[in-house]
């Protein structure tokens, strides 16, 4: 019965938040079985959390990247690394979202952040608008693979998973998806004989590759300070971020302290020098100390602006996590997750065909829910198949992110879809043929990450175990 409320509920247009809380009440009140009192102490305890802090600071700090002037610093770094490519803006758009990521840790954010920028300047070298629209689309599914990333707040949460695994475990992954995206982007220059869209300069590469060089030499050479010559971590990081700072401004590099943001953020916690939760607050400090006082190109007037869309947003999945934790109760109170279970269990107990069934699944809901809606009915569901079948939380946690993030690219519910028809000012039905040739990239790198679990876990265990 619950289960065809909720249906009923969702059929006639009803948000999926307020379909989730309305149809676990009317369902109390029809039998009767528990006060109604229920629903509002299951909601509320559900956002109850600790680890549940971290989401809206990594939204204020993706706010304020995307509102200082951070994309077009991106942009211009990743469009003299790769630039002189065959098919140079294609390659940017790659690049300059596996940077993005490391800030926002939402793929629309990338798509409505870097993607006006890129799409603009792809259609003034003569690209054609869909190409543009479909790379755009694909690079934006990077956003929650590479941390941080919100989705995987909300199912490390839901789970009782690390979330700190969770980041570690989606930087291969989303380095995986990143090539076959270039690949991708190659195939398409060699076969329309595109070539490259700034000329190749020494001086332009040299410098793109010295920031590159900085932002990994830098980290090592804490680290080593740190672990083999015992110096003290908060002095030596204290030294640090003061050597980078004068590097930048001698220097004039292009956008290396931003891509410091994820350096720092799982550096933070893979040292324990802060929790997940406490890493987003540091990234929110970090983005502002760029925005307001190092490039000074974020106002206080736009600070509050961006405050407030953050306490809106913040506000939306939060309801939305408060609304399936109480479905998620009565899901199982009801019996249903067990009835899944073992109609599940009963049909195959093999993990790559239970594998292959949940990734069918959720890309078919990820095209109807938003993901955090998405996750927290998913979790309770199919998580315990998961344990009985012995698949790595971990593991499934990013292939069910990934898929998702796949389902955002189309109707009836694509977000990204929706922002990049608007920017692109490109019909949706135009939008969704654009985006289908960069599915097999994608599919690619799910069946890959689906079925070799050790690319996903090897950088977790080596730093959790």
């Amino acid at each position: 019965m619950l289960k065809i409320i909720f249906l009923i509920l969702m059929s006639g247009g009803v948000p999926v938040a307020i379909a989730m809380a309305g149809s676990s009440l009317l369902y109390i009140l029809w039998t009767g079985d528990n006060p109604p009192f229920v629903v509002i102490h299951r909601m509320v305890s559900g956002i109850d959390s600790f680890p549940l802090l971290a989401v809206p600071f990594f939204i204020l700090a993706g706010n304020l990247m995307n509102n200082a002037g951070i994309t077009n610093r991106i942009y211009n770094y990743a469009l003299a690394l790769v630039g002189w490519l065959k098919g140079g803006l294609g390659h940017v758009n790659v690049i300059g979202s596996v940077i993005f990521a490391g800030m926002s840790g939402t793929a629309i954010a990338d798509a409505a952040g870097l993607g006006t920028i890129e799409i603009k300047a792809m259609k003034d070298h003569g690209y054609d608008t869909e190409f543009a629209v479909g790379v755009t689309a694909a690079s934006a599914t990077l956003g929650p693979i590479i941390p941080p990333s919100l989705p995987f707040v909300i199912y490390g949460m839901m789970a009782n998973v690390s979330v700190g695994a969770l980041f570690m475990a989606g930087i291969l992954p989303g380095l995986l998806m990143a090539a076959l995206m270039m690949l991708t982007v190659a195939y398409f220059a060699h076969k329309n004989g595109w070539g490259a869209d700034v000329k190749f300069e020494w001086p332009r590469v040299i410098k793109a590759l010295a920031e590159t060089a900085v932002v990994i030499c830098w980290p090592l050479a804490l680290w080593v300070l740190v672990t083999k010559l015992g110096t003290h971590p908060q002095i030596t990081v204290f030294i640090g971020l003061i050597a980078l700072f004068a590097a930048d401004k001698f220097f004039n590099f292009q956008a290396v302290l931003p891509i410091m943001t994820p350096v720092l953020l799982i550096g933070g916690m893979t040292t324990g020098i802060f929790t997940p939760t406490e890493g987003a607050i540091a990234a929110c400090v970090w983005a502002m100390v760029l925005g307001l006082a190092w490039y000074k190109t974020l106002t206080w007037k736009m600070f509050v602006k961006v405050c407030l869309d953050t306490v809106e947003t913040t506000s939306t999945v939060l309801f939305i996590v408060a609304a399936a934790s109480i479905f998620g109760w009565m899901l199982t109170a009801t019996g249903v997750t067990t009835a899944i279970a073992a109609w599940v269990l009963e049909f195959t107990k093999e993990p790559w065909v239970f594998l292959l069934i949940a990734n069918l699944l959720m890309l078919f809901v990820g095209c109807f829910l938003e993901p955090t809606a998405a996750i927290t009915i998913l979790v309770p569901i199919l998580v315990p198949i998961c344990q009985k079948l012995g698949i790595d939380l971990v593991h499934f946690g990013l292939v069910m992110v990934l898929n998702l993030m796949i389902g955002l690219l189309h109707p009836p519910m694509g977000m990204v879809l929706f922002v990049l028809a608007r920017v692109a000012k490109l019909s949706v039905e135009r939008t969704t043929m654009a985006i289908l040739p960069w599915l097999i990239p994608l599919l690619g790198s799910l069946v890959i990450i689906t079925y070799f679990p050790k690319l996903v876990l090897w950088l977790p265990k080596m730093v959790y175990q």
